[in-house]
């Protein structure tokens, strides 16, 4: 399954490490990792707990400093949070003063996006996350699964090159998730992003990639950079959740495990 890409900036990682200062000493939560990620891509990290996951995460979004190494989008290096990157958290961070059309727009608002055109624009996202009906309500009104896609929705008009999501499914239920998953899948089809995905499901990461990459225990660092190519994969297709069930996707998902395992 391959994306079309999105823009013409690659996400390069050059010896990038991250160190904390602790009350025992220095604990190293990633160690010097080197590590390109392609437009358009869908790049899933997994590994055990504590292996810097969410750490690796934080560097591209430029929440966090490196404590060595580098790392850039194109030619321009991370230096901090930038409109080119939009993060979806696990929990829903929507304002619950505005409405789901308000928190879309929001962004645009602050950049001086005529009225009409957000409204238009806003129009649109909403179609697209399945939410149309649903523009003029207040996240509380809204189910978890309904709140995370307004969360995506107004990532992404604010048109980030690259979408980072911090296990964005991982409090829904079994089945609103497997949906989200689905419509994710469409919905970086339609937009060519690039995503980078963090989550502690195997399948999760399996069903919804391009690649896959395993991370070891602390000290973190990748172990397996894995390709994803499962049966029906198109250019313009969607992979149907039918996939799961077959024997090439549960090769590729106990072959992930046991790297993980091994950890």
């Amino acid at each position: 399954m391959t994306a079309v890409a999105g823009g013409l900036d690659r996400v390069v990682l050059t010896g990038v490490s991250k160190t904390y200062d602790t009350a025992s000493g220095t604990a190293v939560a990633l160690s010097s990792t080197d590590l390109v990620i392609e437009p358009g891509e869908f790049v899933s990290i997994v590994g055990p707990s504590g292996c810097g996951k969410t750490t690796l995460l934080h560097l591209l979004g430029g929440f966090l400093e490196p404590s060595g190494g580098a790392l850039r989008v194109g030619a321009d290096p991370i230096a901090g949070p930038g409109p080119d990157r939009g993060v979806v958290f696990q929990a829903p961070t929507l304002y619950p003063w505005l409405s789901v059309r308000g928190n879309i727009e929001f962004g645009p608002k602050c950049r001086g996006v005529e009225r009409k055109t957000r409204r238009t624009e806003s129009d649109r996202l909403l179609r697209l996350v399945g939410l149309a009906d649903s523009g003029d309500k207040r996240p509380y009104e809204l189910s978890g699964g309904m709140q995370q896609r307004a969360q995506i929705a107004r990532v992404l008009a604010n048109d980030p090159r690259i979408i980072l999501m911090d296990e964005p499914f991982g409090a829904l239920d079994a089945l609103t998730r497997e949906r989200l998953q689905v419509e994710l899948l469409r919905l970086w089809r339609e937009s060519g992003k690039t995503i980078v995905f963090v989550t502690h499901s195997v399948a999760e990461a399996v069903f919804l990639s391009t690649r896959v990459l395993v991370m070891s225990a602390r000290p973190g660092r990748v172990i397996v950079d894995r390709r994803i190519a499962l049966p029906g994969d198109a250019p313009d297709r969607v992979r149907d959740l039918a996939v799961t069930a077959t024997p090439e996707f549960q090769v590729v998902k106990a072959e992930l495990a046991q790297a993980i395992y091994n950890a």
